[in-house]
């Protein structure tokens, strides 16, 4: 069981990562999914954002886009899977579970600290935003 911590590290790198490892069927729990940041104009990221929520009529049908910062996390992790709806795909989906801040039952845990090329500073990238 691998548990992650989310804190200042880049959505798109984060679901590749996590993605990867529930393929090879390893338990992946990312803990602080509410701290991840999306690199790009926060202006334009919210934007987009609301557009998709608002985009597809109903609030009971069709695809579901959520607002909580772990479902985010999460729904972002499906797009890095091959096919979520296979066997392959929905049992490596089944595997992820994402928190926002840490839980009392994982206060005591290892966290690993996810492996990016570079650690990515709030000071470093100009344009970016934190998932609410």
């Amino acid at each position: 069981m691998i548990f992650i911590d989310g804190k200042g590290v880049v959505l798109g790198r984060l679901a590749n990562f996590v993605a990867k490892q529930a393929l090879k069927g390893e338990e992946v729990k990312i803990l602080n999914a509410d701290k991840v940041i999306i690199t790009g104009n926060p202006k334009t990221t919210e934007r987009e954002f609301l557009e998709k929520r608002s985009r597809f009529g109903h609030s009971q049908k069709g695809p579901k886009h959520h607002a909580t910062s772990e479902k985010i996390v999460k729904r972002s992790i499906r797009g890095m899977l091959p096919d979520h709806r296979e066997s392959r795909g929905r049992e490596a989906f089944k595997r992820i579970m994402c928190y926002s801040g840490i839980p009392t039952e994982f206060q005591e845990v290892e966290m690993i600290v996810m492996p990016t090329p570079k650690k990515i500073k709030y000071s470093e990238v100009k344009n970016f935003t934190k998932l609410k």
